[in-house]
């Protein structure tokens, strides 16, 4: 009896065959999951259904490249959907994107709890508030909730060149800070 891991591989060599059957059936078994990946980087459903949608696509289209030295086939896949969560999320107009000003709605349940459960009279509470508002909660978006620094960037309708040297600087603060 072959594996779930063995039975991607022979969809994906089916796929670099150009077998529809396969990618259908590739289709039913992954694309909820998937899905799942790509609404935690886009948090719209419709959004992370066009992800998955342009991820097939990509699989359909270069499912020849998979190697399986590299990684199983669904991780593969997965980050295939991530990444194409995240160009759609780069590509969203800056109207679409949430201001520097509303970041704190963002996981916002989760930066407080983290924040809220750091010793009020310890170093690194002490360190994080003396950086600058948006800086200390991009740094918690990233430390606590997990979303890279991309997906902050795309969120924050911000160059990720610009996010990256937030986290940067912040850091060296606080390793300043903490010294």
């Amino acid at each position: 009896m072959s594996s779930p891991q063995d039975e991607l591989a022979d969809l994906l060599s089916r796929c670099a065959r150009q077998d529809r059957a396969a990618l259908r059936r590739l289709f039913d078994l992954e694309a909820g999951r998937m899905k799942g990946i790509a609404m935690r980087v886009l948090h719209r459903d419709e959004l992370a259904e066009d992800a998955v949608q342009e991820a097939f696509l990509q699989v359909w289209h270069n499912a020849a490249r998979y190697t399986p030295e590299l990684g199983s086939p669904r991780s593969w896949m997965y980050t295939i959907a991530r990444f194409r969560a995240i160009d759609i999320l780069r590509n969203r107009s800056h109207e679409e994107a949430v201001e520097p000003d509303n970041l704190d709605h963002l996981r916002e349940g989760a930066v407080r709890e983290a924040a809220d459960g750091l010793d009020p009279e310890g170093r690194l509470r002490v360190c994080l508030d003396t950086l600058e508002r948006t800086q200390r909660h991009v740094l918690l978006l990233i430390y606590v909730t997990g979303l890279t620094q991309a997906e902050i960037a795309g969120k924050l309708g911000r160059p990720l060149g610009t996010v990256k040297t937030w986290v940067r600087r912040s850091l060296l603060a606080l390793r300043e800070c903490l010294q």
